[in-house]
């Protein structure tokens, strides 16, 4: 049976190819994002709909969800991947307003996209799934304000998923070691910053977009699976 599915921060990257997954199975696919027209790039592409969203703004995530449930029907999966890491730095000259700016995207975005959607589905139950890091259980010089969001995330998909289960919805999340996408490409051109990120991981490659897909899949999916925060970092966590 076809699902609306909602994916914020969709126009591209691990977005955008769970976006694809869920069109390609058959389901109602939203592809909401800040960069609008890409949004509706993406979502022509897969057959979906293209939707506006800024995850900091309750008025446009109140928006966007009441938007997708008119154009698509009720939101029964949400899968939630719209983050920044905004730069990098150690702490003593990281500039504040870069932190500012990431919290405002990854906790605040999370914990609205969290609380509107839940409110959409009650009465119906259904699935929300967050884009962690794995970053969150793994300390890296120069991300700290980046990770510290991240395990944000992971505490408010634990606590979401406690105060709504009895309302039949499940809230998860998946971490990703480095992934392979548009945002990361320049990074990943420096053979010095690729083998970096290379060597610490047992399987010995980067992920790519395809390697994080399937698990999203699962957890939308799992009746019983909630408050599970699932690595998907080729072993990246085995090695402290």
């Amino acid at each position: 049976m076809a699902r609306t599915v909602l994916v914020t921060g969709g126009a591209g990257g691990i977005g955008g190819a769970i976006a694809a997954a869920f069109a390609a199975l058959g389901d109602r696919v939203a592809v909401a994002d800040l960069d609008a027209e890409a949004a509706a790039r993406h979502a022509a592409a897969i057959g979906g709909l293209g939707v506006a969203l800024d995850v900091r703004d309750e008025a446009s995530v109140r928006a966007a969800v009441a938007t997708v449930g008119a154009e698509l029907g009720p939101v029964d999966v949400c899968v939630h991947t719209a983050g920044v890491v905004g730069g990098g730095g150690p702490m003593a000259d990281l500039p504040v307003d870069v932190l500012d700016t990431v919290l405002a995207v990854n906790v605040r975005g999370t914990f609205l996209v969290t609380r509107v959607v839940a409110a959409a589905m009650a009465g119906r139950g259904g699935a929300i799934v967050h884009i962690s890091s794995a970053g969150a259980f793994q300390p890296t010089v120069g991300l700290g304000h980046y990770e510290a969001t991240k395990a944000a995330v992971n505490a408010l998909t634990r606590s979401a998923a406690l105060e709504y289960a009895a309302q039949g919805i499940r809230v998860n999340a998946v971490a990703p070691g480095p992934v392979e996408t548009p945002l990361t490409a320049a990074a990943m051109a420096d053979p010095a910053a690729k083998a970096y990120w290379t060597d610490r991981i047992p399987l010995g490659r980067i992920a790519t977009t395809d390697d994080i897909v399937p698990s999203v899949l699962l957890l939308a999916d799992a009746a019983h699976i909630t408050g599970t925060v699932l690595p998907v970092e080729g072993g990246q966590l085995l090695k402290g």
